[in-house]
């Protein structure tokens, strides 16, 4: 939503301005210099990455135009589940977690947090660790290692979309160069034409710098900043889990483990000490 406000607010500012001191709007448009940039730019950003690559970004950029998941109430969700899980543990003893972690669909304190359920990867992240903490194999310090090179690969992962589009925006502006100087070519082709229309075509070559810029500026590096900030929160989540699972393996009682997971998030998702209190208060008495 704020990606669009953004644009329009830009927009207006621009083109307000351009009208305010006496241009025309019609003088700027011009689509087949929008289809040189266009494509150009397009062609580059395929040639530079493979399918996957392809298929990440451009399901990141729909992302852009949606808010995020990762709200409060996801996260008081997965904190919730963790400390039933942990409480679980402490009480029935580690073993009998072998159910819930294998089938994680039918197990009776996972189905109850149907969104993160719906994380694929965030489940498969939960139980595998807790897979290794019911065999007894790793120490804290072992997992914590393996839980932070996982970590860092998928952050990784997920800032490929905003590289590629940052890279985009990057030559947004060179492929606008070209645009004005393929309109030159056919001015200088045409000098044989009277000054008033030669003055028509050299303002139509130099829109082609003008749109490269307000393209990539304006509309596509925005998008590489909103991508890096989906990145940093889909990583977020991950940290959240290896903190309040660390803290049990370290000793800690499960209401003290959800506070470390707490602690971790960010300002404006990260509930009170009392909100989190009262949701695990809540959830002991059910």
């Amino acid at each position: 939503m704020f990606v669009i406000i953004g644009w329009v607010v830009a927009l207006a500012g621009i083109f307000g301005g351009f009208v305010a001191a006496g241009g025309h709007l019609a003088a700027l448009m011009q689509p087949l210099e929008i289809v040189m940039i266009g494509g150009g730019a397009f062609g580059a950003f395929i040639a530079s990455n493979n399918a996957h690559g392809l298929k990440h970004t451009l399901g990141g950029i729909a992302s852009c135009f949606k808010g995020s998941k990762y709200s409060k109430a996801f996260y008081m969700e997965l904190i919730g589940m963790l400390f039933e899980l942990l409480a679980k543990a402490r009480k029935e003893g580690l073993m009998s977690l072998e159910n819930d972690v294998e089938e994680p669909e039918k197990s009776a304190i996972f189905t109850k947090y149907p969104n993160i359920l719906a994380d694929h990867h965030l489940v498969e992240f939960i139980t595998d660790y807790m897979r290794m903490m019911v065999g007894g194999n790793l120490n804290a310090m072992e997992i914590e290692n393996l839980m932070d090179s996982e970590i860092e690969t998928h952050h990784h992962e997920e800032m490929h979309s905003s590289h590629a589009v940052s890279k985009l925006a990057d030559g947004m502006p060179a492929f606008g160069i070209v645009a004005a100087v393929m309109g030159v070519v056919h001015t200088m082709e045409s000098l044989h034409l009277p000054p008033t229309e030669l003055g028509v075509l050299i303002a139509h070559a130099l829109v082609g710098t003008f749109l490269g810029i307000l393209l990539s500026y304006g509309f596509v590096a925005p998008l590489a900043t909103v991508l890096e900030g989906k990145a940093a929160e889909s990583t977020k989540v991950y940290q959240v889990v290896k903190v309040v699972l660390l803290a049990s393996l370290n000793g800690f009682a499960p209401q003290t483990c959800a506070e470390f997971g707490r602690k971790v998030l960010f300002s404006t998702e990260r509930p009170s000490f009392k909100e989190l209190e009262d949701d695990i208060k809540a959830r002991k008495g059910k």
